[in-house]
């Protein structure tokens, strides 16, 4: 449970060798900070990580997460609570970026990556749901994308399964109302990472740090959805309403 100055003792992540995943966490990690749980495919790949955020006072905790098996979900979810009792904030910011042409010739590669990024996610955000509902506090971050806001013709599976997972967050944020929980929804823009390294960038990207500085925003302010940069949600405003011929030809 948070500490008497809102700090998150407990804090999740689903993707623990996400580059923008870390960065929240660094941002929300407080010397009242006691566990970092870090879920990812392979365990082993999350020494680095583990060297960054460990503290004397703090501990941090490797589990094994494939998103892909949805029967493991709750359990997993479980365990962690088990082991480290109520979650503060639990993050989820594991994905397949992939590219077009690719799935455009790989249809079960196509699948499997809206597996990861949209059913995946649907299963543990439920067991998170429901723990955080069963403890009466917490914070669910959802790391969706301007992607899935309206989708492009040149990364439509990545694009829909993104359209897909802000829609299920959103609902379970509604779903949550009232029960001392919630669901922040972030939807950054292009983000200069590793996963994004030698990619052309769009307009308005951002980073790792610029999103974690907005998630820790939204917080404290209790909001349900977080734009980064902030200038996204205009511009969205008006492309979500273009004419089908305009929006294909846009250079985006």
């Amino acid at each position: 449970m948070k500490n008497a100055f809102g700090d998150p003792q407990t804090i999740v992540l689903l993707g623990g060798t996400s580059e923008i995943g870390i960065a929240i966490v660094e941002r929300l990690a407080t010397e009242s900070t006691r566990t970092i749980v870090l879920a990812c495919r392979d365990p082993k790949r999350a020494a680095s990580a583990v060297a960054e955020l460990e503290r004397p006072a703090r501990a941090v905790d490797v589990v094994e997460f494939d998103a892909l098996d949805s029967a493991a979900h709750a359990p997993l979810i479980r365990s962690i609570v088990d082991r480290h009792g109520d979650l503060d904030v639990v993050i989820m910011a594991f994905g397949v970026l992939g590219s077009q042409d690719g799935f455009d010739h790989d249809p079960v590669a196509a699948a499997e990556a809206v597996q990861v990024n949209y059913a995946g996610a649907v299963s543990v955000g439920l067991a998170v749901g429901d723990q955080l509902r069963t403890q009466g506090h917490g914070s669910l971050v959802v790391l969706s994308s301007v992607a899935g806001e309206r989708v492009r013709k040149a990364n439509y599976v990545y694009g829909s399964s993104k359209a897909g997972l802000d829609g299920f967050a959103q609902g379970l944020g509604d779903a949550l109302a009232g029960s001392g929980a919630s669901v922040l929804v972030v939807r950054p823009g292009f983000v200069h990472s590793k996963m994004t390294a030698g990619m052309k960038a769009a307009p308005l990207s951002t980073t790792p740090d610029k999103v974690a500085e907005a998630v820790a925003s939204g917080l404290r302010r209790g909001s349900r959805t977080v734009w980064v940069p902030g200038a996204l949600r205009v511009m969205f405003s008006v492309f979500r309403h273009l004419p089908g011929p305009v929006w294909r030809r846009l250079p985006i």
